[in-house]
């Protein structure tokens, strides 16, 4: 077997005032072919567990190029362009091949494609034909529209979230191919629309229950191939947003139907029960200085960089400040030039500066003040899961008593390995301020005494029924209360 893998992905959020470039997928991540390393990122997984499947197999794997932008704004159309075409051209070079197994998130969009993901999957298809396997593994906080579906034999996304099984569901893509190319199954993807858009931690009830009553079905049932629900992008302004339900089945698409649909049906009579509740950032201090045990983990779960904001919202730290709260560590702000001002100034200076609040409406105020150096990183990274995240050059900074990490590649608020690789130990610290809507919760609330959801200022759009979509249509649930009878 000849088997083509590359992975192109980025998270569009189109309110985001910062676009992306090929830049910032080169600073996130780019391996050209072979180049990919053992470790696999969040949506390049299909590499590298397609190279222990196809060695096993001894089945030649030709890796294309695998392409990963942290979330932000628009993607500029030479840079989708360009990284789709290389793509293209090494697909059309490795052919004739008998599958194409693809890393892709699922939420981009370009400047003039609305559906860069659709687009690609198209031309992919265009090239191999209609009897070629076409596969990929996506993030559920992606928009899964008609024309992907049509190009694709079938998805898996994760089921976790955070995204703790980006691995567990690349080797769940691999095995439905490698069972498909040896005869074994013929999978077919059955597809239902929730005409809803919400928020769906995995971490706690009701979502927690149902995404273990998916793995036993699977687990259960031979027909079951895959079961996947695909969350939907709130930030993302296309045509096809949403939330909808994935059944991947053994030949059997009336069954596969008939679930996705009952995995519909019960998500959307329980709408609006999903979301952590939320509290704004004077509640969340007071709460937190109320809490004997540390670290409590205050999340300002709106200003995520892993929804394309830019993570430099000043509200809740703003906050702290002016209530002499002390004892806290930050992590993190987004500010280049302030980064590059203390590394010039280097380890143990004090200095006057400005930071913060720089991108958008929403997000606060400028710092001002003078700061201590207490650390430098320029190559700073951080643990999430078995992948790693860079977020330096970065540099740690200490004001009135609160110890601030200021980074110049966004990224969000992973893991306490953040703070432990900028000189502060997590544990030790009374509040840690931290960036992330749910991805966090794996790793921090290990060592967390508590964790409070924070919803601060705007600079991310979570409330649908309010946010000026231009494209999303107006007939799912919340912007109408009950899309099915109207």
């Amino acid at each position: 077997m000849r088997i083509f893998t590359a992975a192109l992905a980025t998270e569009t959020n189109t309110f985001s005032p910062i676009a992306i470039d090929r830049s910032a997928f080169e600073a996130s991540f780019y391996a050209g072919p072979g180049a990919h390393p053992e470790t696999p990122t969040l949506c390049t997984a299909p590499v590298t567990v397609g190279r222990d499947v196809c060695r096993k197999k001894g089945w030649t794997l030709i890796e294309g190029t695998a392409a990963w932008a942290d979330p932000a704004g628009l993607v500029n159309r030479t840079a989708y362009e360009g990284l789709r075409d290389e793509i293209l051209d090494q697909l059309k070079a490795a052919m004739p091949v008998d599958a194409v197994v693809l890393g892709l998130h699922g939420a981009m969009v370009a400047a003039g494609y609305l559906d860069p993901e659709g687009d690609f999957l198209g031309r992919i298809r265009d090239i191999v034909g209609p009897g070629v396997l076409v596969c990929a593994e996506l993030d559920p906080h992606s928009h899964l529209t008609a024309k992907r579906v049509a190009a694709a034999d079938f998805f898996i996304a994760f089921k976790e979230f955070p995204h703790t099984d980006f691995v567990d569901r690349a080797r769940d893509l691999w095995r439905i191919a490698v069972d498909t190319l040896e005869g074994r199954v013929r999978p077919v993807m059955s597809v239902f629309d929730c005409r809803m858009i919400d928020v769906f931690p995995t971490s706690r009830a009701p979502m927690r229950a149902f995404v273990d009553q998916l793995i036993s079905r699977e687990q259960a049932d031979p027909d079951i191939l895959s079961l996947s629900v695909i969350h939907g992008f709130m930030a993302g302004d296309v045509p096809e947003m949403g939330t909808r339900t994935i059944a991947v089945t053994n030949g059997n698409a009336a069954k596969g139907a008939a679930i996705a649909r009952e995995m519909g049906q019960w998500l959307f009579e329980r709408r609006g029960t999903f979301r952590m509740p939320e509290v704004d950032e004077k509640e969340a201090i007071h709460q937190a200085l109320g809490i004997p045990e540390k670290p409590v983990v205050i999340a300002d779960m709106w200003d995520n960089p892993g929804g394309g904001t830019a993570g430099d919202a000043t509200v809740v730290l703003a906050e702290m400040l002016a209530a002499g709260v002390r004892d806290v560590a930050v992590g993190t702000i987004w500010d280049p030039v302030a980064v590059s001002i203390c590394r010039a100034a280097g380890e143990g200076a004090e200095i006057p500066l400005r930071f913060g609040a720089k991108s958008a409406p929403g997000t606060g105020n400028p710092i001002d003040g003078t700061v201590r150096v207490l650390k430098v990183n320029d190559t700073a990274e951080m643990r999430f899961g078995e992948s790693i995240v860079p977020f330096g050059p970065a540099v740690t900074v200490a004001l009135n008593g609160i110890e601030i990490i200021l980074n110049t590649v966004r990224a969000q608020s992973y893991d306490p390995s953040l703070f432990s690789v900028m000189g502060i130990d997590p544990s030790q610290k009374k509040i840690l301020l931290i960036k992330s809507t749910n991805h966090f919760h794996a790793a921090f609330s290990k060592i967390a005494a508590e964790i409070i959801y924070c919803a601060a200022g705007s600079p991310y759009p979570n409330q649908p029924a309010k946010t000026a979509y231009r494209h999303v249509r107006k007939d799912i649930w919340p912007m109408v209360e009950n899309p099915f009878e109207s």
